[in-house]
């Protein structure tokens, strides 16, 4: 399912958020959204989601969801969002049973996505037992349990460590060339935007518009930290945002 995005604005009361926004998210392809704090990437995410509707223009979606489809747009944030009492397993099948969903269908999808993640030996364990890393796996199985056609993440890794960082956005890498999904992720890491995305969309100050979109055409189970050519897209995306990156971050001192 392809997404689009023509002419969308959005405001709160007399605060422009993000402004002239048209983009096109392809089918199975992982777009990466950055930009400085306050510029509206979340509040964009919220729009392709449906959680907001915009002020102007339109959110358009185009091309039928996977067969078996049972949320076409599901979120990844980066609290987690587990239910304490329930065991990974638990909170797994809390998204199946939401669509009636139990028994023998629920276990063979619970199985497969636990088998994907790498959390088969942890299904029986609570959210207090796991690290950081384990219950960011636990969302993204949880996720990927519903078959989404799109996955939206909203700073999915910013709450870990660099090393469980790298560790996850290995994961994301593994699980995207295995069965190919569409992605738009939102991040400050310009190091997770080049290593996870096809694109990389740059967005000004507040209000957010679009200052450029990058193209990166290496796969991405060709990528690896420290790689020269995405150091290189790297500190492209950061010429284009330091100098709005220090207003942004002076603009929040004086508040």
């Amino acid at each position: 399912m392809d997404i689009r995005l023509v002419d969308v604005a959005h405001r709160y009361a007399e605060m422009d958020v993000v402004t002239d926004i048209s983009l096109e998210f392809k089918s199975g392809q992982i777009v990466c959204i950055v930009g400085p704090s306050g510029c509206g990437k979340s509040t964009l995410l919220r729009l392709i989601g449906g959680l907001e509707r915009p002020s102007s223009g339109r959110v358009l979606q185009f091309g039928e969801a996977p067969a078996g489809c049972l949320n076409p747009l599901t979120y990844v944030f980066q609290d987690f969002a587990l239910l304490p009492w329930r065991t990974v397993e638990g909170n797994i099948s809390l998204v199946l049973e939401d669509h009636g969903i139990h028994g023998a269908q629920a276990d063979e999808i619970i199985g497969d996505v636990l088998t994907r993640t790498r959390l088969t030996d942890f299904r029986t364990a609570l959210p207090k037992q796991l690290s950081g890393g384990m219950k960011q796996r636990v969302a993204i199985a949880r996720a990927l349990a519903v078959n989404p056609a799109v996955m939206l993440m909203d700073e999915p890794l910013s709450a870990l460590d660099s090393q469980t960082r790298e560790l996850l956005i290995d994961d994301l890498v593994a699980l995207w060339t295995r069965t190919p999904f569409t992605g738009i992720y939102v991040t400050h890491n310009l190091a997770e935007a080049v290593r996870l995305g096809h694109k990389v969309v740059v967005l000004s100050r507040r209000p957010g518009r679009i200052r450029e979109t990058v193209e990166i055409d290496r796969p991405l189970a060709d990528r690896a930290y420290a790689d020269p050519e995405l150091d290189r897209h790297q500190s492209h995306l950061w010429a284009l945002m330091r100098e709005e990156a220090e207003a942004a971050d002076q603009e929040l001192l004086d508040v």
